[in-house]
């Protein structure tokens, strides 16, 4: 943003804030006057959508620490004067600085310092007339603002990756990829897809906060995917070969021993997340299914088989322990 406009634009006004609002406070308002003005929640109404540009411009500039300490410190040279030629009404660089250090620079007087000293003093270095670094001082043209928006993907689609097209607030929409493996909560930056340069510099970028949407059978831990897969008792106890389900493709088998109890965990390799990082695991975790109802022929068989059994408590050790500790 060009200085000019700084001196002439009000944003804690624009904002409806005191100077003196901290960081929460003014995320709170920016973020209630977002939802009011957004141009989805008015569409066709240019006057929201104006409010809406002023807005985000005015908290992108105060949110950040370093661009609201030098907007304040621009904004106090002049109380909002514009810097104009010599002659023209609304004052020039000598009434600014005549205002912030009590005097006024005569006509055919000499200044014991020049503006390049006193803004050089102000903001590190550079001449006021430097073209190599905008208003900000030497070191080349300023790099673009960053802007910030967010996206919800299914769960697939963050696995896998796709070409999306992405409409961020106040710009023309773009094409973004999103790459495979993509976590919940994530952020993405885009190089070049920002606020373009005021002086010459590069276009600064956009940064993507990903959101993912659950998946019904599948959770992600890490790389790997989790699954939990039931079994009857009868194929706990006997072993068995079950089926289970994989992510986009086809079941795989599985063997279960003899003896599984729930919660034990079969690994099925490479059938998790493909990223950058590596390729992560299927994690199928086995849970015994109890039979909620019994035919009066499988009850008897039941009774059966615990007269059958070796007597014993199977929390003897774990009431044990817990007298113990």
């Amino acid at each position: 943003m060009a200085s000019q406009d700084w001196f002439d634009k009000d944003f804690y006004a624009v904002l409806g804030v005191s100077k003196t609002i901290s960081e929460a406070d003014l995320k709170k308002t920016y973020r209630k006057l977002a939802r009011q003005y957004h141009p989805d929640s008015n569409p066709g109404d240019a006057k929201a959508e104006a409010k809406f540009k002023e807005i985000s411009e005015a908290h992108s500039v105060l949110s950040d620490p370093a661009l609201r300490k030098e907007y304040d410190q621009i904004r106090a040279m002049g109380g909002g004067a514009r810097f104009s030629a010599g002659g023209q009404q609304g004052g020039g660089f000598e009434d600014v600085f005549g205002g912030m250090f009590g005097q006024q620079q005569r006509p055919g007087t000499q200044s014991s310092a020049s503006f390049e000293d006193l803004l050089g003093g102000m903001f590190g270095g550079g001449g006021f007339g430097s073209t190599s670094g905008g208003f900000r001082g030497a070191g080349g043209p300023t790099k673009g603002r960053d802007l910030t928006a967010s996206t919800t993907l299914d769960f697939v689609t963050a696995i896998r990756g796709e070409t999306i097209k992405l409409q961020p607030a106040g710009a023309k929409a773009i094409n973004v990829k999103i790459p495979a493996g993509v976590s919940d909560g994530q952020k993405i930056r885009l190089k070049g897809k920002g606020e373009p340069s005021h002086d010459g510099g590069p276009a600064g970028d956009l940064v993507l906060s990903i959101t993912v949407r659950k998946h019904p059978v599948f959770e992600r831990d890490g790389l790997n995917l989790r699954v939990v897969v039931p079994v009857t008792f009868v194929e706990a106890t006997l072993g068995a070969t079950i089926e289970v389900p994989t992510l986009g493709g086809d079941p795989v088998k599985l063997r279960v021993a003899p003896g599984t109890p729930s919660g034990r965990i079969l690994r099925v390799k490479d059938r998790g997340v493909t990223s950058a990082k590596g390729v992560g695991d299927l994690l199928a975790e086995v849970q015994v299914a109890v039979p909620a109802r019994l035919t009066e022929d499988a009850l008897k068989h039941l009774e059966a088989f615990a007269a059958a059994m070796p007597r014993g408590n199977p929390r003897e050790e774990l009431l044990e322990k817990a007298t113990s500790a």
